[in-house]
């Protein structure tokens, strides 16, 4: 065990002494040698996830290894070892060393973001997504305005700000995305005034900019594989199709939309044939500018196809 980590961190090694992104994955589950567990370093704090009681079993020798690991400050953990992969709320996260800031400020491509190690079940950013992010503020932001759906704290939306668009919406149905988002802006000195930020279902939202004649020249999907309301549910496998479709009916001529899924149970090529459904059902022309996967710190196992779990489409509507 002491090895896989040891190699892990150094497979990373590149990412330790990067200035301008100060979190990435240390440690992916099969993709590193040890399946159930990941690592991820934000700033100097390792924060351990466990996927099963096995794993968790080893956590104090886990927690010694970490403690010789590079820029080591403390460690924090998150339990998700129920049978549905459910975040356990311990009240405290925290496991030894010196406590985080809250927020504490973690750079990503330059950009800043807060995030909180003891804050629930997720910390303010997703990993996974800064190549993608990268992408939107570098290529397709400027000028253009810009809708994100399911926005969370509205990475995406700082991003394409940062890039030039001349407006964002961030919609998203909790209610504590609207503060979250508010203080990603104003962490990159942005306010937050100048941004639209919405709370609501997101079909709700498709229906209210339709009606309203309101439409984006960059156009954000990355919906949770699942999620209910009490008016409705949502599930990758069956309704991203009629996702797409309302996303197109509002992208303008000539837009891009960066359709994104993390459902480990949608392979890469049932995902491009539910855009090509998608364009065909509507007789509208698209061209795929490019796509994206999971990001170098993110390593994979290449005989388990779910651990590549990870896709990203930028679409373009002609």
């Amino acid at each position: 065990m002491k090895q896989k980590i040891e190699k892990a961190i150094e497979y990373r090694k590149e990412f330790y002494v990067d200035k301008e992104t100060t979190a990435f994955r240390v440690f992916n589950s099969s993709g590193d040698g040890i399946d159930g567990l990941t690592i991820d370093f934000y700033d100097g704090y390792y924060l351990i996830t466990w996927y099963n009681m096995d794993r968790y079993k080893d956590k104090d020798k886990i927690v010694e290894i970490l403690k010789n690991a590079p820029l080591y400050n403390g460690i924090y953990q998150k339990k998700r070892f129920d049978t549905v992969a459910m975040y356990l709320d311990d009240n405290d996260d925290f496991i030894t060393g010196k406590k985080a800031p809250e927020p504490l400020i973690i750079k990503e491509n330059g950009v800043n973001f807060a995030v909180y190690l003891d804050d629930g079940a997720m910390t303010g950013i997703f990993l996974d997504q800064k190549d993608v992010r990268k992408a939107i503020r570098d290529k397709y932001s400027s000028g253009k305005t810009m809708l994100n759906t399911f926005s969370y704290t509205g990475a995406f939306s700082v991003y394409a700000s940062l890039g030039g668009a001349t407006k964002t919406t961030s919609v998203d149905l909790a209610r504590r995305s609207l503060p979250k988002t508010k203080e990603q802006f104003s962490v990159n000195d942005i306010n937050p005034d100048t941004q639209n930020i919405v709370v609501q279902d997101v079909f709700g939202y498709f229906k209210y900019a339709l009606k309203k004649n309101i439409t984006y020249d960059l156009v954000v999907l990355d919906p949770p594989s699942f999620a209910r309301t009490k008016k409705m549910s949502f599930s990758v496998l069956k309704d991203y199709t009629k996702l797409l479709k309302e996303a197109i009916a509002i992208t303008n001529k000539g837009g891009v939309i960066v359709a994104s899924t993390n459902s480990s149970k949608l392979g890469l090529g049932m995902f491009i044939d539910f855009v090509k459904t998608a364009f065909k059902e509507l007789n509208i022309k698209y061209e795929i500018k490019e796509n994206f996967s999971l990001p170098k710190d993110f390593k994979v196992d290449s005989n388990i196809r779910d651990s590549n779990y990870l896709k990203v489409l930028f679409i373009k509507r002609r």
